[in-house]
């Protein structure tokens, strides 16, 4: 079993980003009758309020501090209990993030910085707002280290030996975290944070968000690969398999950290400050990413058929009917996995010049990320917590539990496909993304978006609502996880953490040469970025002022 600090620090882990996940689910709830006229705030509190932090504290917030949980867990699963530096890092981590999430928050629940997740760039937040976002990845780099510093030590102790599979994907997770947050440590400390504080008069509007979205779309893959970790090494122990190849695992994990950083400018296709050329070399390098995914895909769905044929399961399709449905760990992951299959098509039409320019401000975007990110990444990291939860706090995930968390899922699934197909829709629509309501002084094309069936707001809502009534399941069963369920050693069942058996033997080991792959990360990154950066620092225009317009 985890060794009881260990425990206690992931257990803490997992308690802030519930806390974070209930604040935020809240807002997105405000946010969609807002939307669709049907509430109106009250005056201490705007949509763009609402708005922020339900991004910065769904997205960043409740994401890092769950995927730390993990984790830590895993890792002192797989390489044993953390000695007394490496826990003192990461409590030390854990406490620095603590107070950087408060800190942000209190600047956004008080009005003070309204500026929305992407914080773009002349609309300036508090200084202090700024200063808790860089207390929230100094504290993560803090826990990264500390997981490191774990890894080394198991390796320093087992010379020669290729590490387990989850220790390997945590630290490649762990290391494309890193190399991305130098972008946005670059602009917050050495732009927002002066310009914030009246040191400054203007700021670099380009180099600044250029700089956000070379963490910002790594950012997404911060969040995917823990899931991805789970996918690999979770769901083949569920079904009773080995790990389908362990060298198509490393190797895939190891595409998505050098395809995944220097493809931020996909996301600025529509700005006119950076070359038609660089734009297109990191679309290249975007489309590049689609390899490791498709390699995923193929290997979990090898290791479906091999669990459902060893099953019984005959014919063309009968290994699927052998899969464990009944068992929720397994069925909230399928799902996932399922809807990340339309997600990752609407990828690719928006890393798409022509198909880009017709879908960057409209709420397309914003049923994107929901697809991608509210369900993929989060019902996969529903489908550890029904199990992680009780592993950690040895109580028993009882029958009861077990059938509201399967509600849970298929209401969250339900209020999704709602929710996105609808915000998809009316971005083909033209509805516009970041607003709050409006009707465009009865504009015809603006009255389509609260007309039809699928194509408008009231379903967007509807999907909403469904969205917060599971999230508020899915807290319920949590609560009981942690403090009311029976103590599993009643009845000497103890919850495992399940890490599936992989087959080292035919694995080359230069896989686990780190040198090589941050050394052919940091190339593409400078052949994607030196450049133009450095163009946007040595032709910078005389620069922005601030607007507060809340």
């Amino acid at each position: 079993m985890i060794g009881i600090q260990d425990r206690k620090l992931a257990l803490w882990n997992i308690g802030v980003a519930y806390i974070a996940f209930i604040i935020g689910t809240f807002c997105g709830l405000l946010q969609v009758f807002v939307r669709n006229n049907a509430l109106d705030l009250p005056t201490w509190l705007n949509y763009y309020q609402i708005l922020t932090a339900h991004g910065v504290l769904l997205a960043l917030i409740y994401t890092t501090f769950f995927i730390f949980a993990f984790l830590i867990a895993g890792m002192s699963k797989t390489l044993g209990g953390f000695g007394p530096k490496v826990n003192l890092f990461a409590w030390l981590g854990f406490i620095v993030t603590t107070i950087g999430t408060a800190l942000a928050t209190v600047m956004i629940i008080s009005g003070k910085a309204s500026v929305l997740y992407t914080f773009y760039a002349p609309l300036k937040a508090s200084g202090w707002f700024y200063v808790g976002l860089a207390l929230v990845i100094v504290g993560t780099w803090l826990s990264s280290f500390a997981l490191i510093g774990h890894y080394i030590v198991w390796k320093k102790r087992n010379k020669g030996q290729l590490s387990p599979l989850f220790a390997y994907m945590t630290i490649a997770t762990l290391v494309l975290w890193i190399i991305a947050c130098l972008g946005v440590v670059a602009t917050v400390v050495f732009q927002y944070i002066p310009w914030a504080f009246g040191w400054v008069d203007t700021i670099n509007v380009e180099l600044s968000r250029s700089l956000f979205w070379y963490f910002g779309h790594p950012l997404v893959y911060f969040w995917l690969l823990p899931a991805y970790i789970a996918w690999y090494t979770v769901v083949p122990k569920i079904l009773g398999v080995k790990v389908f190849s362990d060298s198509l695992a490393r190797l895939s994990f190891v595409l998505f950290l050098l395809f995944s950083i220097p493809v931020g400018f996909h996301h600025q296709l529509t700005e006119p400050g950076i070359s038609s050329f660089w734009k297109f070399l990191q679309v290249v390098l975007t489309f590049m990413v689609i390899i490791p995914s498709l390699m995923t895909a193929f290997s979990m769905f090898a290791t479906f058929e091999i669990s459902g044929r060893e099953k019984g399961g005959t014919g063309l399709f009968g290994w699927f009917k052998k899969l464990p449905w009944k068992d929720v760990r397994f069925t909230s992951i399928f799902v996932a996995m399922a809807f990340f299959i339309p997600g990752g098509a609407g990828g690719i039409i928006n890393a798409s010049f022509q198909l880009n320019e017709l879908v960057h401000n409209t709420l397309w975007i914003v049923g994107h990320f929901h697809i991608t990110v509210g369900t993929p990444v989060a019902m996969t990291f529903m489908g550890i917590t029904f199990w992680l939860i009780p592993y950690l706090t040895e109580r028993k995930f009882t029958k009861r539990l077990q059938k509201l968390a399967f509600i849970q899922i298929i209401s969250w699934s339900i209020g999704m496909l709602l929710m996105s197909t609808a915000q998809h829709i009316l971005g083909l629509l033209g509805a516009p993304r970041r607003t709050a309501y409006s009707g465009y002084n009865g504009n015809v094309n603006a009255l389509e978006w609260f007309d039809g069936i699928l194509s408008n707001h009231v379903t967007m809502a509807v999907g909403g609502t469904i969205l917060f009534l599971s999230a508020m399941l899915l807290l319920y069963i949590v609560a009981n996880l942690l403090f009311v369920a029976p103590k599993a050693q009643l009845n000497g069942e103890f919850e495992e953490f399940p890490i599936a058996e992989s087959d080292k033997s035919h694995t080359p080991k230069f896989l686990e040469n780190w040198w090589i792959w941050i050394g052919v990360a940091v190339a593409l990154i400078l052949m994607a970025y030196a450049l133009p950066l450095s163009h946007m620092i040595q032709h910078a225009p005389p620069g922005s002022g601030h607007h507060i317009t809340w």
